[in-house]
This record gives C-alpha cells, sequence and structure tokens, in this order.
C-alpha cells in the first residue's frame, strides 16, 4: 500500500501543470494593442476626435470658415498673397487656351478648315461681352474669378445660360454664382424617391446631383431683398451647373475653402504683429517723465480735459506727473531679436497649410539659395499642374462640349455629320499656362537632346512653356520669310546657321561696289 501511494503522489506531481495557476498573469489590456496615435492619455485627454463623415463636418463648420477665409484675404497680405500666388501661376494672364484636334476621315490628318473654323468662333465668343451673362469678364477673367473662390470659398458654381449675349450669336453664355447662394437648408420635395437633399443638393442613390436649390439673392446682400411675391429659391438641374470643388473625401458634396488649416495661424500671427508694431510705437514715441517736487498741479499743457486726464504718447515728448507721483517704465525694447524666426516660422506653417512654398506667400528670398529655389519652384509647378489638370477635366471640358452643341445647333459652325459622330469633333486639347526655364541653357540643351531621342515632341516642349505649336510654327514661317525678301540673315535660323560661308557671301552681295576707292 505504501509503494502504490508514493506512485499515486508522483503521479499527480507530474500532472501540475495542467492545473491553474492561483495567479495568473494579468492579460495585457486593450489599449497595449493600439496604435500610439489611438491612445488616450493625460497628454491627449483633450484630443477630441469626432468619427463624422465628411457632410456632417463641412455642414457645421463652412459658413464660419467661408466668412473668416474672406475676411483672411480682405485684411492680411499674406493670405491674399497666397490666392494671388496660386490663381496667378494656375491661370496665369492668358489663361488655359483652346486647339481644336479634329482629324479627317480619311490619313488621319488634323483638318485644318474645321479646327480653325471652331477656333475662330471660340474666340470670337470668349469676348466679355459674350462668355459672362453680366458682360463684365471675358472667358480669362471667367476662369480666374473661378480660381479664386475656389480658394477663398473652397468652391464655385458655374451656371450655363443658353441665350446669346452681346455680340455673339451662339446661344451660350455662363453665370457664376457663390457658394453662399446655394441654400444649406434646403430640405424640399425630391424629383425621384430615394434621392436626398444634402446641403442644397438633391443626389440620386449613387450620390450624383440631379438638381440645385439656389436663393435668388444671395444672403448677405442684405439691403437688396427679394421683391414681395418673389420666389426664394430657384431649383436648377445638374446638367446647367458646373460645381467646381477639390473633393478630400468619399461621399463629400461641398468645398472647404483651402485657408481652413491656415486660418489660426494667421489671426494669431497678425494678433502679434499688431502687439509689436504698437509696443515698437510706444517706446520710440516716449522719451522719460518730469516730477515737479514744489506744486501738485498738473501740467498746464492740457493734460486735463472735461476733469479727465488724457494720456497720449508723441516722439519727442517729456511728459509731467503730480508731486510725489511714481512711475514705472517697462523696458519697450521691441521688435527683438526673435521677432523675424517667429514670423518666419508661422509663414511657413501658412504656407504648408495653403500648398504653396514659403517664398511665394513672404515674398522673401533672403534665406534660399539657387538650388533650394529650384526645388520649391518644381514642387510648387506640380501642385500647379494637378490643379490645371482637374480644371480642364471637370470645368473647360464640359464647357467647350455644351458650347459647341450650340454653336452648331445655332448654325455659327457648320458640321454637317456632328450629330452622327460628335465625339468626332470634340477632340480638343487645351493648353494651360507654362512656365519661363530656371536654368535656359541647360534646360534648352537637355530639350534638345529630348526631341532628337523622341522623349518628347516639339509640341510638348513648346506647351511646358505656354505656347502653341500651331500658333509658333506659322509665325516663325512668317518671321523667316519676311527675313529672306529682305536678304537679312540671322544665326537664329537654322537654315542659314549651318552655312556660315554662303551667309557671308549673301552679305557680300549686298554691299555696294567700290570703283577706285569710290563707291558706285
Amino acid at each position: 500500500m505504501g509503494i502504490l501511494k508514493d506512485l499515486q503522489e508522483t503521479f499527480l506531481s507530474d500532472l501540475s501543470f495542467l492545473r491553474q495557476e492561483e495567479n495568473p498573469r494579468p492579460m495585457p489590456k486593450p489599449r497595449q494593442r493600439m496604435y500610439a496615435g489611438a491612445q488616450s492619455s493625460r497628454l491627449t485627454a483633450g484630443w477630441t476626435a469626432a468619427a463624422t463623415s465628411a457632410d456632417t463636418e463641412i455642414r457645421g463648420s463652412i459658413k464660419k470658415l467661408r466668412q473668416r477665409s474672406r475676411q483672411l484675404v480682405r485684411d492680411n497680405s499674406y493670405a491674399r498673397q497666397a490666392v494671388r500666388s496660386i490663381c496667378s501661376n494656375v491661370v496665369g494672364p492668358d489663361g488655359i487656351k483652346l486647339q481644336a484636334q479634329v482629324r479627317m476621315v480619311r490619313g488621319k490628318k488634323l483638318d485644318s478648315r474645321i479646327n480653325e473654323a471652331i477656333e475662330t468662333a471660340w474666340k470670337k465668343w470668349c469676348r466679355y461681352d459674350s462668355a459672362h451673362t453680366a458682360g463684365r469678364l471675358d472667358w480669362v477673367g471667367i476662369q480666374r474669378l473661378a480660381v479664386n473662390s475656389l480658394i477663398e470659398s473652397g468652391e464655385v458654381f458655374i451656371r450655363i445660360v443658353r441665350k446669346p449675349f452681346g455680340r455673339s450669336t451662339i446661344p451660350f453664355s455662363l453665370e457664376i454664382l457663390e457658394s453662399d447662394q446655394l441654400d444649406d437648408e434646403f430640405s424640399g420635395g425630391s424629383t425621384k424617391e430615394g434621392n436626398t437633399w444634402r446641403m442644397g443638393i438633391e443626389q440620386d442613390g449613387f450620390g450624383r446631383a440631379v438638381q440645385y436649390a439656389f436663393l435668388k439673392k444671395h444672403p448677405g446682400d442684405t439691403p437688396f431683398a427679394v421683391q414681395p411675391g418673389e420666389k426664394r429659391h430657384m431649383l436648377i438641374p445638374a446638367a446647367e451647373i458646373c460645381h467646381i470643388f477639390l473633393q478630400d473625401r468619399p461621399s463629400q458634396s461641398r468645398g472647404v475653402p483651402w485657408l481652413s488649416s491656415s486660418i489660426q495661424p494667421l489671426h494669431h500671427l497678425a494678433g502679434f504683429q499688431e502687439a509689436s508694431v504698437i509696443r515698437a510705437r510706444a517706446a520710440s514715441s516716449l522719451m522719460g517723465f518730469i516730477t515737479n517736487p514744489d506744486t501738485g498741479e498738473l501740467d498746464p499743457g492740457g493734460e486735463v480735459f472735461e476733469e479727465e486726464r488724457v494720456t497720449q504718447f508723441e516722439p519727442g515728448v517729456f511728459k509731467y506727473l503730480d508731486s510725489g507721483s511714481q512711475i514705472t517704465v517697462p523696458d519697450l525694447d521691441s521688435p527683438n531679436g526673435e521677432f523675424p524666426e517667429f514670423m518666419r516660422a508661422m509663414l511657413r506653417s501658412v504656407a504648408a497649410g495653403c500648398g504653396v512654398s514659403f517664398e511665394s506667400v513672404s515674398r522673401d528670398f533672403s534665406q534660399t539659395n539657387y538650388s533650394s529655389s529650384r526645388l520649391s519652384l518644381l514642387e510648387d509647378r506640380s501642385q500647379y499642374r494637378s490643379i490645371q489638370r482637374y480644371l480642364i477635366e471637370t470645368f473647360h471640358t464640359r464647357i467647350y462640349d455644351a458650347w459647341l452643341e450650340m454653336a452648331v445647333l445655332s448654325g455659327n459652325i457648320d458640321l454637317p455629320t456632328y450629330e452622327a459622330e460628335p465625339e468626332r469633333f470634340r477632340r480638343i486639347r487645351f493648353i494651360p499656362r507654362g512656365w519661363n526655364f530656371i536654368d535656359p541653357q541647360k534646360e534648352v540643351a537637355a530639350a534638345k537632346e529630348a526631341v532628337k531621342a523622341g522623349f518628347k515632341t516639339q509640341a510638348e516642349v513648346i506647351a511646358e512653356q505656354g505656347g502653341d505649336i500651331e500658333e509658333l510654327f506659322p509665325a516663325r514661317a512668317d518671321e523667316v520669310m519676311k527675313a529672306t525678301q529682305l536678304g537679312l540673315v540671322f544665326d537664329t535660323n537654322p537654315a542659314t546657321a549651318t552655312q556660315p560661308k554662303e551667309a557671308s557671301n549673301i552679305n557680300e552681295t549686298n554691299k555696294p561696289e567700290k570703283d577706285g576707292g569710290k563707291e558706285t
């Protein structure tokens, strides 16, 4: 029995690993398996981040964001410069130009006759009295105002009005509607079951816009209210509206001002500047105080007005005080050495929020060299090209397609087969503004080598500078022909640059002959 008992105890001791521990190891807390950015602690207790949709966040903030963004653009020089810089680089002095690319059915060559007719009619329509319903903006001006509104307000609405205006006989014109005019609170009846209204836009089940609810008058145009009996809203079909805004999140219905992330830094920067300027003015105006110990009367220089003491600082003035009064002169040495560095740090934050370089916003190039300036320009231009491409795809192409349809239907352009093959005549190329070479000598040589190697075409190189090969080549041919007719030879003409002997012979033949030292 003793032996069996010993074996039983040994067996049970060997199975001790199956027993549950009296003090098991605590399981790791869920937060230990989270991302550091998602953990909650005493350092992140005030960090609020709601799981709301894009439209929910925009609806509660859009009005205040637009108001503050516009106020900054009106009153803050840096905000205005940011808008000006983006607009001038995206639109440029001549806007985004059109080039027709209609090709022949046979041979697939460009049909110069049709392309010239389309471009001529387009240029006539682009005049200020034809393109704009109000008759104040030409096509370039419309583009510039649209981009300005896109930056400042986050969105802009372009209404297509199929009526002729001004000198144009094409029933087509554009009306610019500010974002405030779209009624965010409108919730009228839907045109189809399943459609919903989101901040003034009726959308179908896929999120496509069906119609827009615009106010007849701008809500801030209070002195000019809607007349009695006049409808307050106008419901416009989506086919007549170009809603331009950059979408940052899926299912986003409205645009947000581009200055949104820079509003607070700009506001604080303006307050810091104002306080520093006032402090510097006070420090430069205050000379000192003079106390008269023999009398308790105030200085008769007029510092008491209607039994109230009048205090002001003026440059080069000594202040007289009452007898026995004490004064502590503060140290008003301002601005100090931290002012420029603080300004640069804040402006870098503002520039990053606006999507442009620090130099573009501040106009301060003192801290840059060639390499950093070139890198900054290339980065900015990449951003500008993205905006240009967005505008071409969502705005310019749509406007051109609608314009061409009305131009053909009204008989201004003769395209007999347009109804059968409209896509053939809609082939166009929009040329956005380009930029000059940063290092002309090196970049021109690189462009020549790229064309020789077949990596680029001459049209691409010219378009990168904002030019149009269809305009450049005829102008160049006319220039060479006139020079030849007048007997002028330049080294810029490739045909003569490689023939120096013939060029010199031409110059010799143009010289007057001499006979015996006298001209004949």
